[in-house]
This record gives C-alpha cells, structure tokens and sequence, in this order.
C-alpha cells in the first residue's frame, strides 16, 4: 500500500528496536589520574622537550614517589613523566611579541670590562723598580715573590665574596649585599697583605708596600664590579694608566711612580667605600664579576630580582667552590705570565669577549629549547652553538695574543707549543666559566686546582720543559671540562 510502512506479522509499537542514548563523556572523577594530571599541566607537557623537565617539574611539586605510586600507579616520577609525555602531543606556541631571553648582552659592555680587568696590569710595569732586586730561589726577582703570594690571596679569597654578594643580591636582601662587601673587602685585603708579609724573603720595603696596596686594589675593586660600577672603575684608573704610558715614552722619577700609583689607588678606595658604606647608593645595575656569579634559577631567569629580603641566608660553603676556582685560574695564569707577561695580558683582556660569547651561548641555548620538538634535536643544536661560541672566543684570544705579543717590550714570540698551550688555557678558562653559570662550580674548580698543583709539581721537580708541562695539563683539563660541558649540557632541564 502506498505510504504505509511494512511490519512483519505480529510486530507492534513494543519490539521496536530501542533508540541507543549518546554516550556521556566520563566525569572527571571517573577519568584517569594520569589523564587528569595531563589535563592540568598540558601547557607545560606540550613544550617539553624531554620527560626530565616534567619530572623536575613533579618533584619540584613535591611528588613523592610512593606518593606517585599510591596515586598513578607507576614506579616514580621519572615513570610517570614518561607516561605525561607520550599522551600529550608536542606543540610550541609561539608567544606573543619577541621571547624574553635575559642573557641578552651588549658586546660594548663586556669589552670594557675586558679593559677593566687588563687596566691594574699597567700598575706594574709603572711600579716596575719597587719590585727590582737579586733573583730569588724561583728565578724571579725578589720583589714579585711576595707580590704573587698576595695576588693568589686576595684572588682566592675575593671571588668568593663576590659570590656571596651575588648570593645575597639573589635573595632580593640588597643591605645584606652591602654589608658582606662592606666586611669581607677588608679582610680580603688584610690577608693578601700578610700572605705577601709572609713570603718577604729578600724583598724591600718597597715590594711589600706594593703587594699591600695590591691586595687593597682587589678588595675595593671587587665591591665596585659586583654593583656594577665599572664606568668608575675606569676612570679612577686613568691616572695610572696615563703615567705608564708616559713611563714608556720618557723618564719618570721614581717619587711620581708612587704619587701616580696611590692616587688612582686612592680613588678606587673611596670609590668602593662610598658604595658599601650604610646609606650609599648601594647595589645597582648588573653583575660584573662573571667568575663568581651564581647559577641561573627558574625558567628562563636569573638569579636576580627584587625579592623580599630574608632572614635565612646563603651559606657560606656555598661560596668555597668559587673561590677555589680563583685560586686554580689564578695560579694557571700565573704560570702563563711566567712565560711571557703578553700571554696573561691577552687572557686577561679576552675576558671581556669570553663573556660576551658565554652569553651568546646562553641566549642560543634557550633559542634552542624553543626551536628543538626532541631531545636529540636540541643537543644537537647546543653542541653546533657550543662550537660556534667557543671557536670565536679562541679565535679573539689568538688576535690579541699575536697584537700584544707585537706590541710588548721584548716579548717572547707566541708560536708553536706557546701558542697551543695558550689556546688550551683559553678552552679551560671559557669552559670553567661555562660550567659555573650552569651551576656547577664544583666540577670546575676541581679540574682547575688539580691542573694547578700538577703544573705546580712537575715544574718543582722539573719534569720536562715548562712549555710542554704547560700544555699537557692545559690540554687534559681542556679535555676533562668539555666531557663535564658535554654531559651538563646535553640535558634540557640545566638551560631551564
């Protein structure tokens, strides 16, 4: 029949087939936990580029792992970030305007305080006939004895200040920063001077004179870097720097050496007082001593910022490391001087630039987090910027250990094994500050002062010449620091 609907026979409105209702989505309760946990912390997942920054995050939250197994049912944090990271799919939004990168750095700067740190070394060649005199029982005048003694001192004993300066700057307790310097510069500079008293030898007066006014150099000095202050710095150097090069050029009496060299000492004391001193100006700007800085913290930020101040204070262990990195690079360097004063003249000035590519580094390593949708991806992007960054600063370490060789009075040519040791110290300094901004200070302080006592010993019992001792411990601390760069930096969760 048109229009009617066929049945077969006994069928009713009752053996219709019933309809099947939609199915709801589960309850949030009914979900899985770890379904749940995803949901919550999905922006986080999505931009990771390993299951260890999600475990670090886990923990960070204070995840127990017996907590992890009584509520997820897997074995530990690592476990469950793996599981977190297989069930939310890889996305890297981008963000909105230009990504903050804090390691972003004028190259202006960092050459400047490249000058800063190479400046005091013109303080001796205009203090050159205090430290004349026979030679001692190392071959060297007796007046630079008890000067080195007090530079070991006071470079040892003032990067750890300023990390603890750095330290309490971190904290957000800028009057506590004041005060550590306001303190610790003047003991600082109290040891250097006995440590230079103590090694006096055959020395004159005037070569312990020298060595105390060095170690108050350093003392003042350090406070004036840390709060960023290297402008002044600068300009309290210039009229020792102006009578050294007229010292080159004509005759200058040995009373206008003193008067010169204890006016811009002068003028760094008061400056460094003015700025530790209660209710001075106190700490502005950024960081300057990059040795003794702390580790980054936090994603993407460094340590610093305005924070309340605290009552709980950093440790003062927490600085040793730091300062037995000073001492290593310190007595490293010196050895380096020993051979020809032009080669710790052009470490010293590549300081500027080695840090300027340390940033560089740093700023390619979070460009890389960004970029990189592996794990293998982003070590592979690290390790080509590691390369990059560390060839350019070898490369300006040569330029300026050729030009200081050329300019400098009698200077030994720099070739050959010279110039390899030289490049190898560089692949030590760089490295070792590479692994202090990542934190870890204490590989690198380790290798540098075992280096220093190797180097130390062989040329004591003189085994072999100075220039192959020289670059066989160069090159094997070069080696041991980029194995530690190697495996700190091939995880995604150090440049976090």
């Amino acid at each position: 029949m048109s229009g009617s609907i066929w049945m077969p026979p006994g069928a009713g409105p009752a053996t219709l087939p019933a309809i099947p209702r939609q199915r709801t989505a589960p309850s949030w309760a009914e979900r899985d936990p770890i379904d749940q946990l995803a949901a919550r912390l999905d922006d986080f997942i999505a931009a990771a580029v390993h299951p260890d920054e999600i475990a670090a995050l886990l923990e960070s939250d204070g995840l127990s792992d017996d907590q992890i197994r009584e509520r997820y049912g897997v074995r530990n944090s690592f476990a469950l970030a793996e599981e977190l990271y297989d069930r939310v799919e890889r996305r890297y939004p981008e963000p909105e305007g230009p990504a903050h990168d804090p390691w972003q750095t004028g190259l202006l700067g960092c050459l400047l305080r490249g000058v800063v740190f190479a400046l005091p070394g013109l303080g001796y060649v205009l203090g050159a006939p205090l430290l004349a005199g026979p030679k001692g029982d190392l071959g060297l005048p007796a007046g630079t004895i008890p000067l080195l003694a007090g530079a070991l001192v006071g470079w040892t004993w003032n990067q750890g200040l300023a990390h603890r300066a750095y330290s309490w700057l971190s904290l957000g307790d800028r009057p506590a920063a004041r005060r550590s310097l306001l303190l610790g510069a003047p003991a600082g500079a109290l040891l250097g001077s006995l440590a230079a008293l103590a090694a006096i030898g055959t020395a004159s007066t005037g070569a312990i004179a020298f060595a105390a006014a060095q170690s108050c150099y350093l003392a003042a000095a350090t406070a004036l870097l840390v709060l960023g202050r290297e402008r002044a710095l600068l300009f309290a150097l210039l009229p020792m720097a102006g009578g050294t090069i007229l010292a080159l050029v004509h005759p200058v009496p040995d009373e206008a050496r003193v008067v010169l060299l204890l006016g811009s000492l002068a003028a760094v004391a008061i400056l460094g007082l003015l700025e530790v001193a209660p209710g001075g100006n106190g700490p502005k700007g950024r960081g300057a001593v990059l040795d003794s800085r702390p580790p980054p913290r936090g994603r993407d930020q460094p340590r610093r910022g305005r924070r309340r101040p605290t009552t709980t204070g950093p440790r003062l262990t927490g600085s040793l490391p730091y300062a037995l990195f000073g001492l290593g690079n310190g007595v490293l360097v010196l050895y380096a001087a020993l051979g020809g004063a032009s080669s710790a003249v052009a470490l010293t000035l590549s300081m500027g630039p080695a840090e300027w590519f340390l940033h560089r580094f740093r700023s390619g390593g979070l460009a890389g987090l960004r970029s990189s949708s592996t794990a293998r991806d982003f070590r592979r992007t690290t390790a080509l910027t590691l390369v990059k960054c560390l060839t350019a600063y070898l490369v300006t370490l040569l330029a300026l250990s050729l030009a200081t060789a050329a300019l400098w009075p009698h200077a030994p040519g720099v070739a050959g094994v010279r110039l390899a040791g030289l490049l190898l110290l560089g692949v030590v300094m760089w490295t070792g500050l590479l692994l202090q901004s990542f934190g870890a200070v204490l590989g690198a302080a380790v290798t540098c002062c075992v280096a220093a006592f190797a180097q130390t010993l062989a040329l004591a019992t003189h085994v072999g010449s100075p220039q192959w001792v020289g670059l066989t411990v160069y090159g094997t601390a070069a080696g041991v620091q980029a194995a530690l760069v190697g495996v700190l930096l091939g995880r995604a969760t150090a440049h976090r």
